[in-house]
């Protein structure tokens, strides 16, 4: 298979990562996104292992939004 940034994939040994959406290719490996929200790097020795998945099966993460705290005029956080 070969592998573009945006193709839709998922690894046939660790189907409870979910689907996952290719970021970069390079020579020796491609970046993925996979649904359950971590970005993971697999080498080409194991690109046998990338399945095509279909575009619906790919789930982008949750945003994180930021964590934002009040501080009261004495500079305690409430």
């Amino acid at each position: 298979m070969t592998f573009k940034p945006g193709n839709i994939v998922s690894h046939s040994e660790a189907q409870e990562w979910g689907a996952g959406k290719v970021l970069e290719v390079t020579i020796n490996r491609v970046t993925i996104q996979f649904s359950d929200g971590i970005s993971r790097k697999i080498a080409a020795s194991h690109y046998t292992c990338l399945v095509p998945a279909s575009e619906s099966a790919y789930l982008p993460p949750p945003r994180k939004s930021g964590l934002y705290y009040h501080y009261d005029r004495w500079g305690f956080r409430s």
